[in-house]
């Protein structure tokens, strides 16, 4: 069964144009109220959300929603998707809910849920829901109505939690690090994670004013953070995205390091303190050398689709705890059920701090290869798969590669492009073979 409205994380969309609307999202609560008082009588929804203005509008429709299906409500207000995880699970509530679009700009928003247990639905769960959609509301007499109520303390508990994913025998003390939140739901909360555990903090994308989230600056605009920290002269610098789930950093000599780079790192600190690491997971896109370097020091290494919810599923499949993605979404799964871009920072700066080493000294053996990537337009009723000649020219261009690149060819989830990448030592071969894929695409 397919699902009509939920993506692949969640519910997204712009504001104001179905289903990013207050009557939908005022009708998704309500079902998920109802999904949820089939197994439970008196459920507790955690409600958290990012800075964006149409947030305010959002939250009000699912209070009404939950609250019409008799579902209690405790609203947590600016907290970063990570966060809401966190006091799902410690609050003991029934589900969590995030309203936020991650990295997008202010005008899009969206909805994602949590179960219990702090991690992803399943997609039988989300089935659910949209067909309790499509039956009629019932609405609960006025006296089994749900109640809501504020957490005030939701930031403070969260950065305890922050604070307890690193090491207590260490300190931050000494280091000048600039924090850039993108103007959203860590904007108070990251720069006093940093500030508590001893570090000199200058902050940047700290600022929201409903309409600036994600707005040339966070980890997905990495310049800003980069200017600061060489400005600043700072020992390392950490942008999250919007909702903070996404972490890329910089270090004194604004070298920008990805998440490929810093998700070695996390598992470089275990390795240093002799922890049993049996694999990690990445995905079609992480550069090789990362491969390389962790099956160097018998680490297996294992490529899951593009996206954080098929790298946990990857890691609940192989009973692992370390994953993630170029873009900047890590899991550590000793430390948090979901990716936390705050955690994740914590984890690479306690291996800096321990090994007395910089991020460059401590990937010096991991440089990453260079990848040619192009976007091929298809043509209408194209079946680019069926095409004979690119699976021959594939073949002859992995057998040149060998064990020193590899060829990804697939289609764009939202475009009708084909995305053609080739990874080797050697740049110019690189963009050779990929030009010579794109060719055989075209004729």
């Amino acid at each position: 069964m397919s699902r009509k409205y939920f993506g692949t994380d969640g519910i997204r969309g712009t504001v104001g144009q179905s289903p990013i609307t207050p009557d939908f999202v005022l009708r998704l609560a309500h079902a998920v109220g109802r999904v949820l008082k089939r197994s439970e009588a008196r459920p507790l929804v955690l409600i958290g959300k990012d800075t964006r203005i149409s947030g305010y509008m959002l939250e009000s429709a699912l209070e009404s929603g939950f609250n019409s299906a008799g579902v209690d409500v405790m609203l947590l207000g600016p907290l970063p998707t990570p966060g809401v995880a966190y006091l799902t699970r410690a609050q003991r509530a029934s589900l969590g809910v995030v309203i936020s679009a991650s990295h997008n700009a202010y005008p899009d928003n969206g909805i994602k849920f949590f179960s219990a247990q702090g991690t992803k639905l399943s997609d039988e769960w989300e089935q659910a829901v949209e067909a309790a959609m499509d039956e009629p509301p019932v609405w609960v007499e006025s006296a089994a109505l749900g109640k809501a109520r504020r957490l005030d303390d939701a930031a403070g508990r969260y950065i305890e939690f922050c604070k307890s994913t690193f090491a207590t025998d260490l300190t931050l003390k000494g280091l000048k690090i600039v924090v850039d939140a993108a103007h959203g739901a860590a904007y108070q909360i990251a720069p006093k994670v940093f500030h508590e555990l001893g570090a000199e903090v200058v902050a940047i994308g700290c600022a929201p004013d409903g309409l600036n989230i994600n707005h040339e600056v966070g980890a997905t605009h990495t310049d800003a953070l980069v200017e600061a920290v060489k400005a600043n002269h700072a020992d390392y610098g950490v942008a999250l995205d919007g909702d903070a789930d996404r972490l890329m950093m910089v270090d004194a000599s604004g070298r920008l390091f990805n998440g490929d780079e810093l998700l070695y790192l996390m598992a470089d600190d275990r390795l240093g303190r002799d922890e049993h690491v049996p694999g990690v997971v990445g995905t079609l896109m992480t550069n090789m050398a990362v491969e390389v370097a962790l099956k160097k020091r018998g680490v297996q290494f294992v490529r899951a689709k593009v996206g954080d919810r098929y790298v946990l599923e990857e890691l609940h499949k192989h009973k692992w705890l370390l994953g993630g993605e170029g873009s900047g979404h890590l899991l550590a799964l000793d430390k948090h059920t979901t990716g936390d871009g705050l955690v994740s920072a914590l984890q690479v700066l306690q291996t800096c701090v321990r090994s007395e080493r910089s991020m460059a000294q401590l990937l010096s053996d991991v440089t990453l290869f260079p990848q040619t990537l192009i976007n091929v337009r298809l043509q209408p009723g194209q079946d680019w798969k069926a095409n004979t000649r690119l699976a021959e020219e594939t073949k002859a261009v992995e057998a040149e590669l060998g064990d020193s690149g590899r060829v990804l060819i697939r289609a764009s989830g939202t475009e009708p492009l084909v995305r053609v990448m080739v990874e080797a030592r050697d740049a110019a071969q690189a963009q050779a073979c990929a030009e010579r894929l794109v060719q055989t695409l075209k004729a």
